[in-house]
């Protein structure tokens, strides 16, 4: 039996300033230098896509245990999956080698999102899962959405997905994506059937509403 409590925010909604920052991040480049860790990181990536003959890349960001990753590489078996997380703790917890086609990296998301624009990798689908919602009002610009990195989400893969237990967080998402693309979507609940994270797990396994919402560049 699970008890994982729901996610507990001072806003009521959508941010007041989430225009206002996306625009701002919209217009202006980010250049914070790479971090040597996720170049090496991406060597690890591109020997693995130099090696095998994969008909497609799909990205996997905030992947924790990596679980998620596996399930995809077990649906998508002629797919290349790149798991990303910061946290090699957390990679470790996965039980057992990675499938074939399955890369999995400790590195910092938005450094790999950039270096795969700069080596013009392009991915069928990004699956960003149960990101840390972050609900203080004032980290507004530590969800993905508020990041300087966020505009680069929308060369790199032709579809994203998120699931969120706080719906608010992809409602946000989807504004923050219509102002970058002019393209948006309806965040849904949806009933799972087969966890695809831990936390999905727990927070059904708790009684709490599941969202998710599927965007297109």
């Amino acid at each position: 039996m699970y008890n994982s409590k729901s996610v507990d925010s001072n806003q009521s909604g959508v941010h007041d300033r989430l225009h206002d920052i996306v625009n701002k991040h919209i217009d202006t480049k980010y250049r914070k230098p790479y971090q040597a860790h996720n170049v090496e990181a991406f060597d690890q990536l591109r020997a693995k896509i130099d090696a095998n003959d994969y008909a497609g890349l799909i990205m996997d960001s905030c992947c924790g245990t990596g679980m998620s990753s596996y399930i995809l590489a077990e649906r998508y078996s002629d797919h290349l999956i790149v798991g990303v997380d910061q946290s090699g703790h957390r990679l470790e917890k996965k039980a057992g080698a990675a499938p074939e086609n399955c890369i999995m990296l400790q590195a910092n998301c938005e450094d790999i999102w950039r270096l795969c624009l700069d080596h013009e990798l392009h991915f069928v689908s990004h699956h960003i899962l149960y990101p840390n919602p972050w609900p203080k009002s004032v980290h507004l610009k530590r969800r993905w959405h508020g990041h300087p990195a966020f505009p680069y989400l929308k060369p790199l893969a032709t579809t994203t997905i998120l699931r969120s237990n706080w719906k608010t967080y992809l409602d946000e998402f989807n504004e923050a994506w219509e102002l970058l693309t002019q393209n948006t979507s309806e965040v849904h609940s949806f009933t799972m059937d087969d966890p695809m994270t831990l936390f999905e797990k727990k927070y059904a396994g708790s009684g709490q509403l599941l969202y998710e919402l599927i965007l297109e560049s």
